[in-house]
């Protein structure tokens, strides 16, 4: 989106204006790279390449603190509330549009790009749709999704066409609700309504609890937009919510389940960041995660300070209530501006696969582990033969740096391992130096009985 510059100074452009005012005066300015650094979290993002964003209530948009932080932080606003269902369609075909518009007027005004959340979703529903079925309600819904998006056409750059529809627990399947009850083919229908109101707009599927690669939600989400892919059904992007409880809930698997989604053509974005007692580490995770995915286009927490988050109690957030920065804000920051834009067209990485077994093999799966700065942690299980070699590919310039439960040799690269079974069980493990590439994973290229 375009900044009137006659209206805003942006933090690089004001540094240029100092350089000139400076030489005008006689004197010798030398503009460093460490100079360019972003000193703001929007700035810094956006010299990466993406956005770093907040949610936003209309109700706070008159409390000056608020929006001194607001308009100087971030480039992206997600309405917390007023673009649910409840709020722009009170009663059915009267649609009310006034906070949603105030936030995307503010955020226009100011530079900023828009999240639309959401068009569809089981909660925050009005009463009566609560008590429609069938295709009444479907129809309802499609008619909700249209007339919402049409609105908002040209002025929401990404839509949450569909919120939370996948169950939690250890099935993978979809939650049940009065919008799946009109038919499996809901949010694919949502999707299609959604793209012939707003061709232009990236509509995106959001979700919580999607974080962690080996989880069955995620694996269920992961088939659905898998799906819709191979199938033509208009998605482009996937959010994951990450409401974290703490250094301890962020999976080490983070970056993988970001790189596994964008490995099927779709963006990703972490759409409504908090930590609970806002861990350094953990935003910093967070951040490096991010960047190193070359689809994940930017990061949205869920509130400006502490006393504006629904986790208010838990001081989730990067500013404390009285609008300070944090410890977490500072790692942030330095991650930003730090870290490096993977080229355009950067392969992303692809899932953890399972070799399929043909007559006489057998099947090995690799399973993400511990990550840390510079190396990380894979394991591999081997099925369907007791004794196995197993070769490994790895991305140059990565290296293997030690392993374990396996007899391991090398080709001349130094990039394909053979791993042999030596007695040890049917499980064994390796740990990668990244050496500067951090986005590419092991691939399991073979396994072999006997």
């Amino acid at each position: 989106m375009t900044v009137n510059a006659k209206t805003r100074v942006t933090p690089r452009r004001a540094l240029l204006l100092g350089a000139v005012a400076a030489l005008a005066a006689g004197m010798v300015v030398g503009v460093t790279g460490a100079a360019q650094a972003g000193t703001t979290l929007g700035a810094s993002a956006a010299e990466k390449g993406r956005f770093f964003g907040t949610a936003v209530a209309a109700g706070r948009l008159g409390d000056s603190a608020y929006t001194t932080i607001l308009n100087r932080e971030f480039n992206q606003v997600t309405p917390e509330n007023e673009m649910k269902t409840d709020a722009t369609e009170p009663q059915q075909n009267q649609f009310s549009y006034g906070n949603a518009d105030r936030i995307v007027a503010h955020a226009r005004a100011n530079g900023m790009q828009v999240r639309g959340h959401t068009l569809a979703w089981h909660a925050q529903q009005p009463s009566w749709m609560q008590g429609m079925s069938g295709s009444t309600l479907r129809n309802a819904m499609l008619n909700h999704v249209t007339q919402v998006a049409t609105h908002f056409r040209g002025q929401v750059a990404w839509w949450d066409v569909v919120n939370e529809a996948f169950a939690d627990g250890g099935g993978g399947g979809r939650r049940d609700s009065n919008l799946q009850r009109t038919g499996n083919d809901w949010i694919e229908a949502a999707f299609r309504a959604a793209r012939a109101a707003d061709p232009n707009a990236q509509l995106c599927y959001n979700d919580y609890n999607t974080d962690n690669w080996t989880d069955a939600k995620t694996q269920g989400v992961y088939r659905m937009v898998q799906d819709f892919k191979q199938r033509g059904v208009p998605i482009d992007c996937v959010g994951f919510q990450s409401h974290f409880t703490g250094g301890s809930n962020y999976p080490s698997n983070y970056r993988t389940t970001l790189s596994s989604f964008a490995a099927l053509g779709v963006d990703v974005h972490i759409t409504e960041l908090d930590i609970r007692n806002a861990p350094v580490d953990a935003y910093r995770n967070v951040t490096n995660d991010c960047l190193a995915v070359a689809r994940c286009k930017g990061i949205t927490v869920w509130g400006i300070r502490d006393s504006d988050s629904w986790r208010s109690s838990e001081s989730p957030l990067l500013f404390n209530g009285s609008g300070q920065k944090k410890s977490a804000y500072d790692a942030v920051l330095a991650a930003l501006n730090n870290g490096t834009t993977p080229p355009t067209g950067t392969p992303t990485t692809p899932p953890p696969t399972t070799t399929p077994p043909p007559s006489g093999s057998c099947t090995a799966s690799a399973t993400p582990g511990q990550v840390w700065g510079d190396r990380y942690n894979t394991s591999v299980t081997v099925s369907g033969a007791s004794t196995w070699a197993v070769v490994v590919s790895i991305t140059s310039p990565q290296k293997i740096s030690s392993t374990w439960s396996g007899s391991p040799t090398w080709d001349g690269s130094g990039l394909v391992m053979t791993m042999r079974s030596n007695g040890s069980g049917d499980t064994f493990g390796f740990t990668t130096m990244m050496n500067g590439n951090s986005s590419a994973r092991p691939q399991i290229v073979s396994c072999t009985a006997g």
